[in-house]
């Protein structure tokens, strides 16, 4: 470790919450903290001046979470006497312009999941051999190419075919696309693909979740490398120099590892790796028989053998931009708000609005507009507070179903199918139980939320792992039915 002034920190980063707690010191190192989303939400050190921006962002709530970082206060800052009245943000991304013009905004993930890219990857690779023509068979090695070809095409589509064929299709993820699963769950399917096919296997059935065995995640991420190398031989891409050098550095780090018999054993193959003579005449069957005999080693490298890449760039800065939002509520204001609202409408659950909420009937515009006439006639928000409440949580009635909860006996009600069963076992009812609490408290419930605590802690599975796939669906659409009623 060189110094404590400055320090990465992830949840890879061992004693990563002791690190938080020490950056919370003033006098305590470390006084910069670099992360990626640890640091976006749920921190506040009131010292905090300078926060910099290094990643697109295009969720509105992600970004006010970040920019309410600088917004604590703290008295003294600059001198005895001079209280911190500012802070500053260095942007490289231009997420200050783009919030500044109120655009329409996601939040959902911008990168794919590393089984869908696999999917994806096969399926192009069964492309490419399909597009092989005679003239490029023929130059590459005549017959015996057309032999390697069709065997690594049909593995490829082997595999691709056992990972549709472990897709339950009373999964609620898969059953919308439930014609497609049960067409390519046939194997002659599989034999010839037209392009309207690849399309739709790479648009609507890539990354379905599926029940084959889980897999080493190292191992997956070195058969991502190999297929995309195999792809850049086929298609004649520069890429294949660098992926290349991403094989012969993990086959290095093999060797350092060849005490372990099961590296000993493929240490003939991963020398050749390292040799240029390999490289010139590697075949798409080579390196097949490169991914196979050597994915189930690469989680034997040690972590700290992978070493950083340094690199010396001079930064140039262009002029910067001063950006004004007029709308701006620090994070300390709104939660004043919050509370100061929480207290009106406690002492108002009898108005009829509110009522409504507590008892999950469906709002209309007029209702939501009686609503908004209510907080900003009462004088407990601003009309910007209000919007804000209204942005933030997707809808006034959302907002104010938060800070009121939901009647117990309106959720159980809700939940009637279930807790009147009668024959309920013992973790279904404490899981419904709490589902019910969490309604009470919150007044709605994301139906992702069940795959997190305390739920599993009753279901570790979520609830999959104690009702039936039928079961669940219908409780996920309960609770957006609950959600939707407030939403009006």
């Amino acid at each position: 470790m060189v110094g404590e002034f400055a320090r990465v920190i992830t949840f890879k980063t061992e004693y990563a919450q002791s690190l938080i707690d020490r950056f919370y010191l003033k006098e305590s190192a470390p006084h910069i903290a670099i992360s990626v989303d640890m640091l976006d939400t749920g921190i506040d050190v009131p010292e905090a001046v300078n926060l910099v921006f290094f990643k697109l962002v295009r969720s509105k709530t992600k970004f006010w979470q970040m920019m309410g970082r600088g917004t604590r206060l703290c008295p003294n800052l600059f001198g005895p006497g001079e209280h911190k009245a500012y802070f500053q943000v260095f942007d490289y991304c231009q997420n200050l312009e783009f919030f500044s013009e109120d655009p329409d905004t996601t939040d959902g993930p911008s990168g794919e999941p590393l089984g869908k890219r696999l999917f994806k990857a096969r399926l192009e690779l069964i492309c490419e051999l399909d597009a092989i023509d005679e003239n490029l068979i023929a130059w590459r090695a005549d017959e015996e190419m057309v032999d390697q070809s069709g065997e690594l095409r049909r593995g490829l589509a082997t595999r691709l075919h056992e990972e549709v064929e472990a897709m339950n299709l009373d999964n609620f993820i898969v059953r919308p696309q439930r014609r497609l699963v049960e067409k390519y769950r046939e194997a002659g399917a599989w034999e010839e693909l037209r392009f309207e096919e690849r399309a739709e296997l790479a648009d609507e059935v890539a990354g379905l979740p599926h029940e084959l065995d889980p897999e080493d995640e190292q191992a997956k991420r070195f058969d991502l490398l190999l297929l995309n190398l195999q792809l850049a031989v086929l298609k004649k891409e520069p890429s294949f120099a660098r992926l290349r050098k991403q094989v012969v550095t993990i086959a290095g780090l093999l060797e350092e590892r060849s005490a372990i018999p099961m590296v000993q054993k493929q240490l003939v193959i991963i020398q050749e790796l390292q040799t240029d003579e390999w490289w010139e005449h590697a075949t798409l069957t080579m390196l097949e028989t490169v991914r196979r005999r050597l994915r189930d080693l690469v989680s034997l490298i040690e972590m700290k053998a992978r070493k950083p890449v340094f690199t010396d760039f001079e930064d140039e800065l262009g002029e910067s931009t001063e950006v004004q939002f007029l709308e701006f509520i620090s994070a300390d204001e709104f939660e004043r708000f919050r509370a100061k609202a929480r207290h009106f409408l406690a002492a108002h659950l009898d108005h009829l609005v509110v009522h409504k909420l507590r008892m999950n009937e469906p709002l209309t515009a007029v209702d939501l507009a009686e609503l908004e006439r209510l907080l900003g006639e009462s004088g407990v928000g601003s009309e910007i507070e209000i919007k804000q409440a209204r942005e933030q949580s997707e809808g006034l009635g959302l907002f104010v179903r938060s800070l009121v909860g939901l009647d117990r006996e309106a959720a159980k009600q809700a939940l009637g199918r279930f807790l009147d069963g009668g024959t309920a076992t013992a973790s279904q009812i404490e899981f419904l139980d709490l589902i019910v609490d969490h309604l009470t408290e919150y007044g709605a419930l994301s139906p992702a939320r069940l795959y997190e605590s305390p739920f599993i802690d009753v279901a570790a599975g979520g609830p999959e792992s104690c009702f039936a796939a039928n079961d669940v669906e219908e409780l996920c659409s309960i609770l957006g039915a609950i959600r939707d009623a407030a939403a009006g």
